[in-house]
């Protein structure tokens, strides 16, 4: 809801909120799901959206 929030109260900047997902890493013995490139992966497509990209939405990792 804070997501949505944000993007209404500032339509000229694009406000989204990404969810890697329980990504294996060392913190967690490697157990998660995706590796690190693949949670990087929405992270990044997400960080790098044009203008006319979407806001306030949420995005996971498939």
């Amino acid at each position: 809801m804070v997501t949505v929030q944000y993007a209404k109260a500032f339509p000229d900047i694009r406000v989204n909120a990404v969810e890697p997902g329980y990504t294996a890493t060392d913190l967690n013995g490697h157990t998660g799901l995706p590796t690190v490139e693949r949670g990087a992966e929405i992270i990044f497509r997400t960080a790098v959206v044009g203008p006319d990209g979407p806001t306030g939405g949420r995005f996971a990792a498939p």
